[in-house]
């Protein structure tokens, strides 16, 4: 078994980012390895893997950062809420990072936070490139940058074929959310 820590990202215009992201931390959640998933944008609302990730504990650690979705749905928080927000993300995922208490980290919806320019693409290279040798790395979100794709050793890309919320069927807890 290799010792050395992997960069994955999950992206694409598909539904399932997220849930990959999840289903590879209850792997190794399998394997008593400890999982810490950093969310960026999802903090305002309530979804299952809130509830669901207490009774992983204390193999799995779920810390929802963000200020919520920006500038969609609902979102009543100025840009500068969002990006002060961001920058707590980014200090809490480099604390976490370099704690050497995990053997996984997840940076859900990380590719959103940069393409909103609410983090540097270049802070996000740096972490990658200093991280722990043995550290798993996780990046989740649509269209990441060219440059975190090369970095990566392994990069899915989710498409989307057909979506339910194009019928008009509405998010579904449990599935969605």
């Amino acid at each position: 078994m290799s010792k050395e820590g992997l960069v994955i990202v999950y992206t694409g215009n598909g539904k399932g980012k997220t849930t990959a992201a999840l289903g590879l931390a209850m792997r190794a959640i399998g394997y008593e390895h400890k999982v810490c998933m950093l969310q960026f944008i999802k903090g305002s609302w309530h979804y299952g893997e809130m509830d669901s990730s207490k009774k992983l504990e204390p193999n799995f650690e779920l810390i929802a950062i963000g200020k919520g979705f920006v500038g969609i749905l609902d979102d009543t928080s100025t840009r500068e809420e969002h990006e002060k927000y961001a920058e707590e993300a980014l200090r809490i995922c480099r604390e976490k990072i370099f704690s050497e208490k995990y053997n996984v980290i997840i940076l859900d919806e990380i590719n959103y936070a940069i393409n909103l320019g609410l983090i540097d693409v270049h802070e996000i290279i740096k972490i990658i490139q200093e991280k722990p040798s043995n550290l798993d790395l996780v990046l989740t979100g649509r269209d990441a940058k060219e440059e975190i794709i090369e970095l990566a050793d392994l990069v899915t890309e989710m498409k989307e074929i057909k979506h339910p919320f194009k019928s008009g069927i509405k998010a579904k807890k449990g599935i969605d959310f």
